[in-house]
């Protein structure tokens, strides 16, 4: 038998306990024939109401000094403990399964490099995208291919939101209140809605993809807090949809060109077509082409069951662990941005012909307002569009679009 311990009873803690305790038998079988059982979980907080309150502790060294404990779900989130108990834990022999994407973008070098050392497995499903499984197809399936780039919707409250303004002729401030209320969107949406979750989600996909280390704090990042119910509407009548991606290039020169950016999407891609919370991963390899991871993006069940399939496979690796691991980069990884070309969806106040001579190749539609034009222009380089638009009488609004 596998004795697990989970540290945080929050949302999705609560979830892994009742996946395991609820399928059981179904786990047996998926780990040929040896059964999973909770033995402890950490909170801070008291559940006397709980029917098996005796699992609980507050005392992380009951988990830590228990030999019979193989495999630890850690679903805290935040930094501090959950870095200093995950590596605690790795170091004493112990595997660690954790849905925290912070931690695992912050310190995922050094705690993969401790469980290679320690020969235990630190897994991470539910790091990226909740129940959608695309950490282990990058790292199994797709080992084949040299991966060219991955484009997702990585956050599902911003996903929500911009489709109550396309959807709903919602304000941007009334659709973050609505998200709010019906609990997609937290009391203090920062770290969503100005883009920081999906940053360290896309770097942990390229960190993999790459197999070096992508710093998300030098990853540009642009959230949506700028974009109005005009910006949706006017790429609606262009025939695309803006939403908040996470994108990541792996160019011919060895650097990684990644950002994360609102961004036109033509009604064409499959990306213009996700909605409400749900998450898409586009990814891209030079053998199988272009594939799309598509689900709910977060939750308590989704993200419990990609927890619960890692803790599965730890126990089933027990004797012989995964390998994953990215190491840290020996030279400068990024690319910055006149490494890459993107074609640029604008809206601007000038006159069409002031802007066929400054963008002969536009395609020009009226906009949103009276003497507003808007048009996509060709792939070009940043410093290239920047000079260029500084030429226009007036810019409201110039995102990049995916292409």
């Amino acid at each position: 038998m596998a004795k697990v311990a989970i540290m945080g009873y929050g949302t999705v803690g609560s979830g892994v306990y009742e996946i395991i305790a609820q399928n059981s038998e179904k786990l047996c079988k998926n780990t040929n024939g040896t059964a999973v059982e909770v033995k402890y979980i950490l909170d801070i907080r008291d559940f006397d109401d709980h029917p098996h309150k005796e699992l609980f502790t507050k005392d992380f060294n009951d988990i830590l000094n228990d030999p019979q404990v193989s495999v630890v779900a850690e679903v805290m989130g935040g930094l501090h403990p959950a870095y200093e108990f995950t590596k605690s834990l790795l170091e004493a022999g112990k595997s660690v399964v954790t849905s925290n994407k912070e931690l695992v973008a912050t310190y995922g070098t050094e705690l993969l490099d401790t469980a290679v050392k320690n020969h235990v497995n630190y897994m991470f499903e539910a790091s990226v995208g909740g129940g959608i499984p695309v950490i282990r197809p990058l790292h199994q399936d797709l080992t084949a291919n040299h991966i060219t780039k991955i484009a997702g919707i990585l956050n599902g409250t911003t996903n929500y939101i911009l489709n109550e303004m396309i959807n709903n002729g919602s304000t941007f401030e009334d659709a973050l209140k609505d998200a709010q209320e019906k609990g997609y969107a937290e009391r203090n949406p920062a770290a969503d809605i100005e883009g920081h979750d999906a940053c360290r989600k896309i770097a942990i996909l390229a960190s993999l993809a790459s197999g070096y280390e992508v710093d998300y704090s030098g990853i540009e990042t642009e959230g949506i807090v700028n974009i109005t119910l005009d910006d949706v509407k006017c790429a609606d009548k262009f025939g695309g949809r803006i939403k908040l991606i996470g994108y990541a290039e792996f160019l011919e020169n060895g650097r990684i060109y990644s950002l994360v950016s609102p961004m036109f999407i033509p009604d064409e891609c499959p990306l213009a077509g996700v909605n409400d919370v749900f998450n898409a991963i586009m990814v891209t390899g030079d053998c199988v082409g272009d594939l799309m991871f598509y689900g709910a993006g977060a939750g308590k069940l989704p993200t419990a069951s990609a927890v619960v399939a890692d803790v599965v496979d730890c126990v089933k690796h027990e004797k012989s662990p995964k390998k994953i691991l990215w190491v840290k980069p020996q030279k400068e990884l990024m690319a910055d941005e006149n490494d890459k070309q993107f074609a640029y969806f604008v809206r601007a106040c000038d006159s069409e012909e002031n802007i066929k001579k400054i963008f002969a190749d536009a395609k020009i539609k009226p906009g949103a307002a009276d003497g507003e034009m808007m048009f996509i222009t060709k792939p070009m380089m940043a410093e290239e569009i920047s000079r260029k638009l500084n030429e226009l009488q007036k810019t409201v609004t110039a995102i990049k679009v995916l292409g």
